[in-house]
Formats: structure tokens, C-alpha cells, sequence
């Protein structure tokens, strides 16, 4: 790995070593630089799980993606930094049930003590979180750990006023990256996987996140959102461009991306 690219594609410049420190802020740079999408879903680019793959796509053509690229990205990055780094499964909480396992992908990295990473989940925590059972506090945002075992729940609570969401259920198993192959192949292909019914881009910033929904830019700022509707594709192209660093080319079908597929008929 080209460790100086990968440090320069996510604006660290700060001496390293393998630490909770150096942990927490590559974590949180990560999230403020590497955008999560699915553009290539979208545009029918195959994702393909390999080391070298991933890596010119993130850090060579400054791209994002989803969770099984950014995590075993930045899985690979910490283990080159000296972390001990295992992938876990997880099944992730949607319509009042837990997926199939493989759904996500995260991590588990040890800096003197088992911390859980996630770069691939979109809208999260920026730090990673102890992997100690109980209450985790950052960014306005309280996260909960439920451990029996082997397994684990995650939840979190935006406010104190709000009840508890679970986010996912994961196992601490090691797997190696071939296990989650076919839930990749999965999300990019089902019409059933909610990578396929519309496209993101999403980013999060110091006051809050930006996103490109399908035809929408929606922007947080601490409580307030603000959305507007992307009527063109060069407005959709430009906006990419200016808020992700992303360029798709001129011989990519903008439009595409703008509107959700349809559905087949039941």
C-alpha cells in the first residue's frame, strides 16, 4: 500500500503511531473525506472486493463507496499502520428486523484495548467506539453496546428525548473478506437491496453532513436541514464535483443517477 497516498487522500499529515489517538483521528478524517455512495451500482460499474481495486478507486480516482470497500480499505490502512484489525459481520436493522448476516461489514482493531470501526455506514459515529458494553457519548449523539458473547447490538439515541434505534447486530467472529462476497454482489444487483432503489452521496462535515439523494442536495447543519431539488445533469455533475471531489467523466449518463430505478412489477 501506498501509505503517503492514502494519508494525503484523507488530509492526515499528523505523525503516527499505532494508538487510540492516531485511531480516532484517521477514523474521523476518513468520514470527513471519503464520501459514502453507490454511484457505480447506479452506473453499472461491477464492485469488486480487491485490495488494489479499492484502493486506486478511493484513493487513486478519489471516489467513496459502500461498506464493504471502505471498511476493508480502512481496515487495510490500520493493519499497515500496526493495528490488529479483524472484519466482522453484521445485520443491519431496517423495517423492524435485522438483516442476513454479511449484510455490513465492520471493523474490530485493537489499540490496547478492542475498539469498534466503521467508515462504511454513512450517517454514524465519527470516533470509534470502545468495544466495552454500555453507554458511548460523542457528537450530540449517545450510542449503546448490548454484548453476550460473541454477539453484539448496536444502538443509538439522537437526543435524550428520543427512544433507542438499533442500527445492527454483529457477530465477533473474524471473517476473512471472501465471506462477504455474495451480500456484495447482493446490494449491487437485487432490485430488493436499498443500494439499487436510489442513488447517495453523502459526506459527513464538522457542522453536520451534505448529501446527493437521487435528484435532491439536502444539507445539515447542526438541527437545521435544508433541501432542494437537482433539476439538470450538469447541476448534478457540478455539485459533485464541488462538494465530493467526485468527476464521473463526460461519457457517463448523468441523468441516471438523478431518479431512482423502478421497481419490477409484483
Amino acid at each position: 500500500m501506498d501509505i503517503a497516498a492514502y494519508r494525503q487522500r484523507i488530509g492526515d499529515r499528523d505523525r503516527w503511531e499505532p494508538t487510540v489517538d492516531t485511531l480516532i483521528r484517521l477514523h474521523r478524517n476518513h468520514l470527513y473525506t471519503v464520501p459514502f455512495e453507490n454511484l457505480d451500482v447506479h452506473l453499472g460499474r461491477p464492485i469488486l472486493l480487491s485490495l488494489p481495486a479499492l484502493f486506486d478507486k478511493v484513493v487513486r480516482q478519489h471516489r467513496g463507496g459502500f461498506c464493504y470497500e471502505l471498511n476493508t480499505l480502512f481496515g487495510w490502512l490500520l493493519q499497515e499502520l500496526g493495528f490488529t484489525v479483524d472484519l466482522l459481520s453484521a445485520r443491519v436493522f431496517s423495517k423492524g428486523i435485522f438483516g442476513p448476516p454479511f449484510d455490513h461489514l465492520l471493523l474490530r482493531v485493537e489499540a490496547g484495548e478492542p475498539w469498534i470501526a466503521d467508515v462504511g455506514f454513512g450517517d454514524l459515529f465519527l470516533e470509534p467506539l470502545p468495544l466495552v458494553a454500555g453507554e458511548h457519548t460523542q457528537d450530540d449523539n449517545t450510542y449503546c453496546l448490548e454484548l453476550d458473547g460473541e454477539e453484539g447490538v448496536l444502538y443509538r439515541r439522537r437526543s435524550p428525548s428520543q427512544s433507542w434505534e438499533p442500527q445492527y447486530a454483529f457477530s465477533l467472529k473474524p471473517h476473512p473478506l471472501e465471506d462477504f462476497q455474495d451480500m456484495c454482489d447482493y446490494h449491487q444487483s437485487s432490485p430488493a437491496s436499498p443500494f439499487t432503489q436510489k442513488s447517495l452521496c453523502s459526506l459527513a462535515t464538522p457542522e453536520g453532513r451534505i448529501t446527493l439523494s437521487n435528484n435532491r442536495l439536502i444539507q445539515t447543519i447542526g438541527e437545521q436541514r435544508q433541501q432542494r431539488k437537482i433539476t439538470t445533469a450538469e447541476e448534478y455533475k457540478a455539485l459533485l464535483h464541488t462538494h465530493f471531489g467526485i468527476d464521473l467523466g463526460n461519457d457517463i449518463e448523468v441523468h441516471g443517477l438523478l431518479y431512482p430505478r423502478k421497481k419490477p412489477a409484483a
